[in-house]
């Protein structure tokens, strides 16, 4: 089971796409979010209103509405996304196993109980250095990676595809 929930990555996608030019669009409708990754209507709503109660999109009205992002892609962190979507849910719960082991009878020492767990602290020290390359990456950085590594007519392919669809309304 991974940490990080597919909403997650579907999130992030839907954001560049309205990350701007080059890679995409400023404002899309859900329903032409979900169409593009082949994704039911319903889920993409879901994400979306998730990530407006988060502040990192917005809606826009009229007969085109749809999402735009609420603040510039380079103030938007990937961790942002992960903790809109997903909640700030913690990498590892303790369940405190070491006080359990046969040996101590019911009766665990002081010594064994004592402080952190050791394993606990190791996976303490995993989550803050997630959380610290999460928040170190912007969707702005996301894009910048996608568009080096996708040829140039795949942005203008996404984004005449999304402004197409926007125009037949």
């Amino acid at each position: 089971m991974s940490h990080i929930s597919a909403g997650v990555e579907y999130g992030l996608h839907c954001l560049l796409y309205l990350s701007g030019p080059p890679t995409g669009v400023t404002e899309a409708s859900v329903r032409d979010l979900a169409e593009l990754q082949g994704l039911s209507v319903e889920f993409v709503a879901k994400l979306f209103t998730k990530l407006r109660k988060a502040g990192l999109t917005e809606a826009t009205e009229g007969k085109n509405g749809g999402f735009r992002l609420a603040k510039p892609a380079d103030r938007i962190s990937v961790l942002e996304v992960v903790e809109a979507i997903d909640g700030p849910k913690a990498l590892f719960e303790c369940r405190e196993i070491r006080g359990r082991c046969a040996v101590f009878d019911g009766e665990a020492p002081r010594w064994a109980m004592d402080g952190v767990c050791s394993i606990h602290a190791v996976m303490l020290e995993a989550e803050e250095r997630m959380r610290q390359v999460l928040s170190s990456q912007t969707l702005a950085d996301l894009a910048r990676r996608v568009g080096a590594k996708a040829p140039d007519s795949h942005s203008g392919k996404v984004v005449h595809w999304i402004e197409t669809r926007k125009a037949q309304g």
